[in-house]
């Protein structure tokens, strides 16, 4: 790797490009996710393989939260599949800010036969994905689908076929360096049709499979995510219509805390003072811990019982 790549990898600010295709036909999105990948193998120190799993999920998260428009909206994803992995979520809002977490980041698989980290054993080949859109309104709105294979941008395809009845194109990869397990590149690219597309739109979409799977390989060779953009698109006619950096970021508060404890209750509060004398709760997205002593529940315990009578 020369000087110059080296410098890009070390500087590169993670970047979420929007852009249309085919004459408008094709909306599309890129995303490079290293920086955001590498922060959440730093919170919450993951094996190789739950890296790439929940980076994996990590960038579509970044991708649908483009989507959304009010300060307040949401758009969580969840997996449940029947591997070692335990229950995978992620949460992204409108300023690209996502956070996320997997139950059971310190197993590490075995490569698969040909020598990749095996991202479909670890999630499961079963299961379920949720996602869950709180836009504002009385309830949010929860679409699913069954796991179709467990490497996390399959089962978004899926998702968008069976629960949107949206066909779409989703490549989601995370390069990481074999010997220190450290992240090289993660990058993502989702692209579907708009209302109205021909019918061979998708075939030709499709037909890119081979080259849009080299996208993490090319930016850790140092392609900017433009090159990529047009030589993917780029015969098919390409529009840049925007830019943002996407962030992990936890936007937990020890006031946040207080109140799930409050909503646990009059008898859990009491339990937690009179027989544990006190409560140290992690947060599951950046896994920072916060303690209470025994006064400091007495006081929401009292709290928790005005709301009670208030009620």
């Amino acid at each position: 790797m020369n000087d110059n790549i080296l410098i890009y990898q070390q500087k590169r600010t993670d970047r979420l490009i929007s852009c249309l295709v085919a004459d408008g036909m094709v909306r599309a999105a890129l995303i490079d996710g290293t920086n955001l990948v590498r922060e959440a193998r730093r919170v919450h120190n993951l094996s190789r393989v739950a890296t790439a799993a929940l980076g994996r999920q990590l960038m579509m998260t970044a991708i649908m939260s483009a989507d959304l428009k009010g300060e307040f909206d949401l758009v969580s994803t969840i997996f449940k599949g029947d591997g070692p992995a335990g229950s995978m979520i992620c949460t992204g809002n409108s300023r690209l800010e996502v956070k996320g977490s997997v139950m059971n980041g310190d197993v590490e698989l075995p490569p698969t036969p040909e020598g990749k980290l095996d991202v479909g054993g670890f999630v499961g080949h079963s299961g379920k994905l949720s996602v869950v859109s709180d836009l504002g309104l009385k309830e949010p709105y929860v679409g699913f689908c069954n796991l179709v294979s467990g490497e996390i941008a399959i089962d978004f395809a899926n998702y968008y076929a069976a629960s949107l009845q949206r066909p779409a194109l989703v490549y989601l990869g995370v390069r990481e360096d074999a010997n220190t397990g450290n992240v090289r590149a993660s990058a993502g690219l989702f692209a579907e049709p708009l209302p109205g597309w021909p019918e061979d739109v998708i075939d030709r979409l499709q037909a890119l499979g081979e080259t849009i799977a080299t996208l993490s390989e090319r930016l850790d060779a140092g392609e900017t995510p433009e090159a990529f953009l047009q030589r993917v698109f780029g015969e098919l006619g390409l529009e840049i219509v925007g830019e943002r950096e996407p962030k992990y970021v936890c936007d937990c508060t020890r006031e946040r805390v207080e109140r799930a404890l409050i909503s646990l209750g009059r008898a859990e509060l009491t339990d937690m003072i009179e027989q544990d004398h006190g409560a140290e709760i992690s947060c599951r997205f950046c896994d920072k811990v916060y303690q209470f002593d025994e006064e400091e529940l007495t006081q929401l315990l009292e709290s928790a019982t005005v709301k009670h009578d208030e009620a």
